[in-house]
């Protein structure tokens, strides 16, 4: 516990990720480090990510993850390459927790408990002599154009450097609410508009909800904006009440950033393994082996259940009509939707869901070899409070272990 007589080098604002790794790193260094955290635990958020399995990291190379990082990724050189995937990777094992390579090189604890994560990280500040203290920040304390204190609802802490880790608005029950923005707003740096990121999307209309409920796997994805291919995946995803959602949808709405200044259009390929002659001569063969039934019934072998009546429906065949009466174009028209399924889309749900925050403090006004403020002598910052945002996969808790590591190591 910090004792209120002691003097400050650091006080670290945010025990997250970004938060404990800066404090850790800092301590090891023999600044007297404060880390100062209004929840009742440490990681809070950390926590939950990868649905309670902690994605660590994603183990590639630097190329490869500075492709993965679609907002400024060049300001992320210096703290990437101070503290690699695969760096990172062998500090989290020192700490005694083995991880795992699962699919898309993402990395997961053995164990998987993203608790033992963020259990292994206290113990790391614990070892490192970081000084902790449950409270919330008030405001940041300047003099001459450098920080002298940080005010708490718990009195007034000296300090010669203060690092915010306070995180992005998503999960706000987590205590992502914001704060950091207006510590460095009040501060005079500049705020990109925050907005979600790694988000379900939403689609107007009834046909998603009429589809609610229903997972659909090894589909490919494509995202159009204004009619402009932006984007493509495969794997999975899933129809909800307001749209959709599911690991494909999260990556897709990373590239989504222009509502109501563009249009975007999702095309699902309902049938990726099968090119449009082999799906033609497959509907060709279902019609032929259901001649007599009614059109609608002729699609269980091929469409989930649920999906039937949508596609017909959207096909523009009526559903009675003879299996032995559907015409060459209309079996045609029936194999463009299957490939080129279209869902359209016209925003997101709420930053309180998103898995993280795109937007943040501006990066021109920070020095990326040290995290610095540019504006401010002593303030430095980590973690999602920047404007900095990734892929699904690790990529962004990633970024808070490096940019936290580049903090606690340049500090002073």
């Amino acid at each position: 516990m910090y004792l209120p007589d002691q003097k400050v080098d650091a006080a670290v604002i945010g025990g997250g990720a970004a938060g404990m790794m800066a404090a850790a790193e800092a301590a090891k260094r023999g600044l007297v480090t404060l880390l100062i955290e209004k929840n009742d635990c440490f990681g809070k958020k950390l926590r939950i990510t990868g649905k309670g399995r902690c994605n660590v990291t994603n183990a590639c190379d630097v190329r490869t993850f500075m492709a993965n990082v679609p907002v400024n990724g060049k300001f992320l050189y210096s703290a990437i390459n101070r503290l690699t995937p695969q760096a990172l990777m062998d500090y989290v094992e020192a700490l005694g927790v083995p991880l795992k390579v699962e699919r898309g090189n993402r990395v997961f604890p053995v164990s998987d408990r993203a608790a033992d994560i963020s259990q292994a990280f206290e113990r790391s500040m614990r070892s490192a002599g970081v000084h902790t203290m449950n409270a919330a920040v008030r405001s940041i304390k300047t003099d001459g154009g450098a920080v002298t204190a940080v005010v708490t609802d718990r009195g007034e802490i000296p300090c010669r450097s203060a690092v915010i880790c306070t995180g992005g608005m998503s999960y706000p029950a987590t205590g992502s609410t914001g704060d950091g923005y207006e510590f460095a707003r009040a501060l005079g740096h500049t705020i990109e508009p925050p907005r979600p990121s790694l988000v379900p999307l939403t689609s107007p209309g009834d046909m998603c909800r009429d589809l609610m409920g229903l997972s659909l796997r090894n589909i490919a994805m494509t995202v159009f904006e204004d009619g402009r291919k932006i984007y493509s995946d495969f794997g999975e995803l899933l129809f909800t009440h307001f749209g959709l959602s599911g690991p494909t949808v999260l990556s897709a709405s990373a590239h989504m950033r222009h509502f109501g200044e563009k249009k975007y259009l999702i095309e699902i390929d309902l049938k990726p393994a099968l090119d449009e002659q082999k799906l033609d001569r497959r509907l060709v063969g279902d019609f032929e082996k259901h001649r007599n039934s009614d059109y609608i019934n002729s699609l269980g072998e091929l469409l989930p259940r649920k999906l039937i009546p949508v596609v017909v429906r959207m096909s523009g065949i009526d559903a009675r009509t003879k299996c032995n009466s559907i015409t060459r174009e209309q079996r045609h028209a029936l194999l463009h939707l299957l490939k080129h399924f279209p869902v359209e889309i016209d925003g997101t749900r709420p930053i309180s869901e998103a898995i993280v925050t795109s937007g943040g403090v501006n990066v021109r006004e920070v020095d990326p070899r040290t995290m610095r403020s540019k504006l401010v002598g002593g303030l430095y910052f980590a973690g999602e409070v920047l404007d900095l945002d990734a892929y699904t996969g690790g990529f962004n808790l990633q970024i808070a272990w490096s940019t936290g590591y580049l903090a606690g190591n340049s500090v002073c």
